[in-house]
């Protein structure tokens, strides 16, 4: 998912270009927290002046109040674009590389026995970002399954930033967003550009035809065609609150399958959070009940 970044404590509208108040940066924040379960403390309120600052040039506007009054009226295009403009992306092709490790060789083969019968692997990358893990996972699925033929395996891939889903579907980045990978990998994987594509590469259909990207915010009412046998959802949490946390993962395991898997970021626990999942690695869980 799309997550804030850290910021600068204060802010001063000495020599600003635009006036952020008290009541301007109180109401933004409780909006994003309202719609996405996003914090946005006084400690974010550099990171809200430099997101926004952009698209109040974009809309003509000379304060944060008239942006403001526009989003109080607003039908909801506007609040996508402020849901935009506040998250970023910070994401990169098998970040945690553990994770991708225990997914190939320890559940894949597991998957292999256990869903025989049905020859069925669901993997859900819960705010997904520009593409790299659900990428990553169709290609650690695909060189782990190997020769195996006849299996129905779907990657659902869903971010709450619009744009980010935009790039993630098109699977186009710049060589060096995958200079990280084997040169094998590479090869096997994605297309290189030429002429005016030069310094791009495209992920090959093999993979994108396995995914499918879909705009999903995680605190609102959804439904996800699962259950599924592995579920993604790294370094979004972090952000928000515990109750928030914990309504969450009790979602979570609902659209899991049971002894299914929930992989965490590196900065996340599940430590009096829930009780229906346990740790079995580093930030991997098994689902309880």
């Amino acid at each position: 998912m799309a997550t804030p970044v850290s910021a600068p404590a204060s802010v001063t509208n000495a020599g600003r270009e635009f006036h952020l108040d008290e009541r301007d940066f109180r109401f933004i924040s409780e909006l994003v927290g309202a719609k996405t379960g996003i914090q946005l403390s006084d400690g974010k309120r550099e990171l809200v002046y430099g997101r926004l600052a952009r698209r109040l040039r974009q809309l003509g506007f000379d304060s944060f109040s008239d942006y403001c009054a526009l989003l109080k009226q607003d039908d909801g295009d506007e609040l996508m674009q402020l849901v935009n403009a506040i998250t970023t992306n910070l994401t990169s092709f098998f970040r945690e590389k553990h994770h991708f490790d225990y997914l190939a060789r320890t559940l894949v083969p597991a998957w292999l026995k256990a869903n025989a019968a049905t020859r069925r692997i669901r993997l859900w990358s819960a705010g997904c970002s520009i593409g790299a893990e659900p990428y990553s996972l169709a290609i650690a699925l695909r060189e782990a399954l190997g020769d195996e033929r006849g299996w129905d395996v779907r990657i659902l891939a869903t971010d709450i930033d619009t744009n980010v889903l935009a790039t993630a579907a098109a699977g186009v980045y710049p060589e060096k967003e995958v200079a990280g990978l084997p040169a094998a990998q590479l090869r096997r994987w994605f297309l290189h550009g030429r002429g005016a594509n030069a310094g791009m590469v495209r992920a090959r259909d093999e993979l994108r035809d396995l995914i499918e990207f879909r705009q999903l915010n995680l605190i609102e009412p959804w439904q996800a065609p699962g259950p599924f046998d592995a579920l993604f959802c790294r370094n979004v949490v972090i952000y928000f609150d515990k109750p928030t946390q914990k309504a969450l993962f009790d979602r979570f395991a609902d659209n899991i399958v049971p002894d299914g898997h929930l992989f965490i970021g590196h900065s996340e626990s599940l430590f009096k959070v829930t009780d229906r999942f346990e740790l079995i690695g580093q930030t991997v869980y098994r689902k309880l009940r």
